[in-house]
């Protein structure tokens, strides 16, 4: 079995757990800009001891070649204590900010992975 067969998608504004990419709507050729990955953009993602996104990456595909790792971000706090779940004194929430510069148009694409329920992805296209 291939990896991409455990990957699910969907749309962001209906499930809480697709990677929601941001990016500036003038981006320019050879300009860095922040790229921002949400998880639980529309629909709050639970974020609790037993329920969590524990990474998001994001990755460029330009119209020829090969893919690119842009980068990875680890949200490692989700309430945990010796006290008990949910009783710790830190929580992160699953966002992401990539600072890029894109030389040739093609295709940001956004893995998530929660815990429970495994990979989702998201792409968006980048012109200039």
């Amino acid at each position: 079995m291939a990896i991409s067969e455990f990957v699910k998608s969907a749309d962001f504004k209906n499930e809480k757990h697709v990677p929601v990419i941001e990016c500036p709507s003038g981006l320019k050729k050879g300009e860095f800009c922040d790229v921002v990955v949400t998880v639980g953009k529309d629909i709050p993602h639970p974020n609790t001891t037993e329920h969590f996104i524990n990474w998001i990456a994001l990755y460029f595909k330009p119209a020829e070649g090969n893919i690119y790792n842009l980068g990875r971000a680890e949200f490692l706090a989700h309430g945990e204590s010796t006290k008990g779940a949910n009783q710790g004194p830190a929580y992160t929430n699953p966002v992401a900010c990539f600072k890029v510069k894109l030389d040739e148009p093609g295709k940001l694409i956004a893995v998530s992975y929660c815990n429970i329920h495994g990979l989702w992805e998201s792409e968006t296209e980048v012109k200039f």
